[in-house]
Order: structure tokens, then C-alpha cells, then sequence
């Protein structure tokens, strides 16, 4: 397997960033640390900043400005890490506010799901009182959320009859409903 040829300057840059690397990453993370106040993001800060370094070896080389370079992407990438810190702190504490945050949760009480059963039961009761027509119209509506012109034409009548079955059947549930 043929070895690929390095580019020209490659092994110039490699050669200068460890250089820089010995003589400049104690006090660019020193200088890191005081900006973000944590070693590890400090470290990570100072490594991107060889790397960026290392990529734009050819174009900074030349100027003499390495080090001031480095000083300058050092403090810019702080800067990034802080503002990214701002933005997920922002959106981990409204994670945690939100309602359906992990833990909390509220729990259906025995008693509220007692009272919903019961509820259900009332409901299913006074359907079950209607007439065969009203209770079909109003189960076609609202359980399986057909429109007036569909359940008409599922029960071979006008939308006009579909309309008062509707008000009757509603009307007959809601007097049985308030005098639950």
C-alpha cells in the first residue's frame, strides 16, 4: 500500500505547533481558565485553538502573529463556550419548569379516577337511554368524529334530520347530566 506524500509546510507546521504547543499551553490555559473558570472547558478551549492553528499554519506563518493567533482564538472560543453554556442553561431550566418535566408528574388520585369512572358509567347510561336514531347520530359525531353530510349518508337520511337528532339527543344528555 503506497504511503500518501504529505503536503509541503505540513511538516513545518507540525514541527512549529508542537513547539508552541511546550512552550505556550500552560499559560493559554491559565489564560482560558480565568475566562470560562473550569479546567476541562479551558483545556478543550486551547486544544481548538492549536487545531484552528495547525489548519491556517500557511496563512499565519508568515505574519509573525502565531502567538497573538493563538491568544485571539483562545479567547474567541471562551467567549463561544459561554455563550452556548448561556443558551443550554436557558433551555435547562425551562426543560425543568415545563409541566412534563421527569418528576413531575402528577398522579391520578383513587379518587379522582373513581369519580371519572363513575362519571363514564353516567354517560354511557344516558346514552344507552336515548332513541336508537339520536344515539346513533350523536355516537357518529363525537366517537367516531364524522361530519353531519358523513353521517347521513351513513344512515341514509338528510343533514336536516342529522342536525335534530343531534340538538335532541344533546339536549336529553345534558338535563340527564345536571340532574346527576
Amino acid at each position: 500500500m503506497p504511503t500518501r506524500a504529505r503536503p509541503p509546510g505540513l511538516d513545518d507546521a507540525d514541527h512549529a505547533i508542537t513547539e508552541l504547543y511546550a512552550a505556550h499551553w500552560t499559560r493559554l490555559v491559565r489564560l482560558a481558565w480565568l475566562l470560562v473558570r473550569d479546567q476541562s472547558i479551558a483545556e478543550d478551549a486551547v486544544q481548538d485553538a492549536f487545531v484552528a492553528t495547525h489548519r491556517r499554519w500557511e496563512s499565519i506563518r508568515d505574519s509573525g502573529r502565531v502567538v497573538a493567533y493563538l491568544q485571539t482564538a483562545v479567547v474567541n472560543r471562551c467567549r463561544s463556550l459561554q455563550r452556548h453554556a448561556v443558551v443550554v442553561d436557558r433551555q435547562n431550566r425551562a426543560d425543568a419548569a415545563a409541566a412534563d418535566a421527569p418528576g413531575r408528574t402528577s398522579h391520578v388520585s383513587a379518587e379522582t379516577m373513581v369519580l371519572a369512572s363513575d362519571e363514564r358509567r353516567t354517560v354511557l347510561d344516558a346514552l344507552e337511554r336515548l332513541p336508537q336514531r339520536q344515539r346513533e347520530v350523536v355516537v357518529l359525531r363525537y366517537y367516531e368524529d364524522l361530519s353531519e353530510a358523513q353521517i347521513a349518508r351513513a344512515l341514509d337520511i338528510s343533514p336536516g334530520s342529522v342536525k335534530a337528532h343531534a340538538h335532541r339527543a344533546l339536549t336529553t344528555l345534558r338535563a340527564t347530566m345536571e340532574q346527576q
